[in-house]
């Protein structure tokens, strides 16, 4: 089985990539750019034609698509996130219509929960911010496109690796600096919103299933763990882990700048229900949030846990 990945080089897609390549009858190719890929695909920039030879190139039999941005401004969004998937649908048809493809959206698309509820994939979709809306304009061009295909909305991944421009491995990166100092102080923002947090590993799992599984899935399921907890109770864990001995500073005010504050003013809420990615793949998490923390820690600790 030949599975293209797009995104190989991002942190979902190093996960994936890596649970793909352990299958057996398994060849992951490499469409990204970085040196030594096989396929430069650029799905903010190409046009359709231009994809469509890359893909007929390389022949395959599905495409896990986890290139994504989750910052910068409005324009580069639109352009990886709502862009990209339209022209890969597109060239697919024209190239590989057979091929199954599989695709990263993200639970931002679903906007403000209600508490207590969980949300079910038939729910309205009201994004609040230019990633969600353009995560959800990404999903409708894969829901629309008549191909073989299914997106998988992961919540909030946390695990090995996480990258400092989220909020798991901003917080990581930050207890390493700090250190054991019992003088530090971590001044954050408000942490008191929910989310519902699955593990990295989790949605590679979820990825795997979704390519191997056979005949038609349904063309949108939930991947998290159906579980919200405040986001308080993520960097307080995480500081256990660190051990550390200084003192935690919440903003509540809403003030900008501040670890933790960028979302949560307008979602305070976010919580999945996660029971048709059951019926369908027979996926559930197997990771809770200690052990992403755990994991999280320990690769921050082997890495050096970088400063932000």
């Amino acid at each position: 089985m030949r599975i293209l990945v797009l995104g190989r080089t991002g942190y979902l897609g190093a996960h994936v990539a890596d649970r793909l390549r352990a299958l057996p009858d398994v060849r992951v190719l490499d469409g990204g750019r970085s040196p030594g890929a096989e396929f430069g695909i650029d799905l903010a920039a190409d046009r359709t034609e231009r994809l469509a030879k890359t893909l007929a190139a390389a022949a395959p039999d599905a495409v896990v698509n986890c290139a994504g941005a989750t910052g910068g401004d409005p324009v580069t969004l639109a352009e990886v996130n709502a862009r990209g998937p339209a022209v890969l649908c597109a060239a697919l048809r024209e190239a590989a219509p057979a091929a199954r493809l599989v695709h990263l959206g993200s639970a931002a698309e679903y906007g403000p929960g209600a508490p207590g509820v969980r949300v079910g994939e038939s729910a309205a979709t009201r994004p609040v911010t230019p990633y969600g809306a353009t995560k959800l304009a990404g999903t409708v061009a894969v829901t629309a496109s008549g191909l073989d295909g299914v997106v998988l909305r992961v919540g909030n991944p946390v695990g090995p690796g996480a990258p400092a421009t989220g909020l798991p491995g901003r917080i990581a990166a930050l207890l390493g600096a700090a250190g054991p100092d019992p003088a530090a102080v971590l001044r954050l923002g408000d942490l008191s919103a929910y989310r519902d947090f699955v593990d990295v590993r989790d949605v590679a799992r979820a990825v795997e299933l979704a390519v191997t599984a056979a005949g038609p899935l349904p063309p949108l399921l939930n991947i998290s763990t159906g579980d919200a907890v405040p986001v308080r109770e993520l960097v307080h864990g995480l500081a256990r882990r660190a051990g550390f001995r200084g003192r935690i500073e919440e903003n509540t005010s809403g003030a900008a700048g501040s670890p933790g504050s960028a979302r949560s003013a307008e979602v305070s809420w976010q919580c999945s229900d996660i029971t048709a990615a059951y019926r369908a793949l027979g996926w559930r998490p197997a990771l809770r949030l200690d052990d992403m923390l755990a994991s999280l820690w320990e690769a921050a600790l082997r890495d050096g846990s970088p400063l932000p």
